[in-house]
């Protein structure tokens, strides 16, 4: 992680702000804050951020809706969001909207931290791969009947159109066509896509395939590319010809 990295927190309570700045700046990182939606998303949206930390519960704009209208604008910022609320439900949502991860309140300032180090370390992957910094070959781009996946770019097109994914949308894509007809599942998925455990939200893997089916299956109530495995998981068709 760079010195000048900096992480945008948008929270309304000031003692969780000052307590996150001195462990983010602890990690290197710079911090700029915002105490409502509204500043939030155009701080957001004049860019230059490494990560968002975003309160689920905020004055105006709540984070759901923040989350929204940053994953709206171009470019990609990572998303942790922090919520107060124990039902998963508003975890699935927070998921679903966009956001990379969620830790719940109260939090281990220990496993939150853990939390922005991997998303750190995986845009930064990303962006060493995409530039060839790695030193490993781009993947070259997989043509699939109507839809192109390019790894090496994390783009995605059908009928020549770009769809725009959520970083863990394309994560999850990605997975399974590199691997066309091998079933995964959910929490093989969960593992590889999301980095760690989240044992009992398998519903996230749903949430996330059903989101991706919108975005590329003609009829997503009977997916060509995205197979259910019923009782385990999914699998991709190469040929577009799910069952």
């Amino acid at each position: 992680m760079g010195q000048s990295e900096t992480v945008l927190v948008i929270e309304d309570d000031t003692e969780i702000v000052d307590l996150l700045s001195l462990h983010l700046r602890d990690l290197g990182l710079e911090v700029d804050s915002a105490g409502n939606g509204q500043d939030g998303v155009a701080k957001a949206q004049a860019g230059g951020y490494a990560l968002v930390l975003l309160d689920i519960m905020l004055p105006g704009l709540d984070g759901l809706e923040v989350c929204r209208r940053i994953r709206e604008q171009p470019g990609y910022i990572p998303v942790l969001m922090l919520t107060a609320r124990s039902e998963e439900l508003d975890k699935v949502v927070g998921l679903e909207v966009g956001a990379d991860d969620y830790v719940t309140k109260p939090f281990s300032v220990r496993e939150l931290m853990a939390r922005v180090r991997a998303l750190l370390r995986r845009t930064e992957r990303i962006s060493r791969a995409a530039s060839g910094a790695d030193g490993v070959v781009e993947e070259q781009p997989q043509h699939f009947g109507r839809l192109t996946v390019d790894t090496g770019r994390r783009s995605v097109s059908l009928d020549g159109n770009r769809v725009e994914l959520t970083a863990k949308e394309f994560d999850l894509l990605a997975t399974l066509c590199r691997h066309p007809g091998q079933a995964f599942s959910r929490a093989k998925l969960l593992e590889i896509v999301w980095g760690y455990g989240y044992e009992g939200y398998s519903h996230t893997v749903n949430s996330h395939v059903n989101r991706l089916r919108s975005k590329i299956e003609v009829d997503p109530s009977r997916p060509q590319f995205i197979e259910t495995v019923w009782g385990y998981g999914y699998r991709f068709v190469a040929s577009g010809e799910a069952g």
